[in-house]
């Protein structure tokens, strides 16, 4: 029976499932949210709705900022890369949020190979943060007026000698 259990297999031991969880977070976290992708990784939907729970829950702990939090999240991700990453820029981000730090938006099915479900499984506000990135500012300096006059085309050079 499946009474009061919370968590999915996914096909795989707990050693394989919780190593398979920490690559998910780890690509997600330490994925460049400048590019045109962000901080997205593409995966399915089982794997990220578990994925999501630990992410959120290390984002958490990434806000609270304490000496705790840090190695908790270190229990959790023993990778010092992505909890720097963690506690340095993205807990920043979220600062005002509560929660709902990922997303999932559902892609269609995988067509080579097992026809599996895909999904992509990203940071909130991730897309927003490079539309509104600052463009670079064009200052246009004002052109003389003798440099402003169109060039003459052959019809109108030949209308003007009639």
């Amino acid at each position: 029976m499946r009474h009061r259990k919370s968590n999915r297999k996914l096909g795989r031991r707990s050693s394989a499932r919780r190593a398979l969880i920490r690559s998910l977070v780890s690509g997600l976290f330490l994925a460049n949210p400048t590019e045109a992708h962000g901080e997205r990784i593409q995966t399915t939907p089982a794997k990220a709705k578990e994925a999501r729970r630990v992410a959120e829950r290390l984002i958490t702990l990434g806000k609270k900022g304490t000496l705790a939090a840090r190695r908790r999240a270190l229990q959790i991700l023993p990778d010092k890369r992505v909890i720097r990453k963690l506690f340095g820029e993205i807990a920043a981000r979220y600062t005002d949020r509560a929660g709902g730090y990922t997303r999932i938006l559902r892609l269609g099915k995988r067509r080579v190979g097992d026809d599996a479900p895909q999904c992509l499984f990203e940071l909130v506000g991730v897309a927003e943060q490079v539309d509104k990135a600052p463009k670079p500012v064009v200052t246009e300096e004002p052109e003389e007026e003798a440099d402003t006059q169109p060039a003459e085309t052959p019809e109108a050079q030949a209308e003007a000698e009639d």
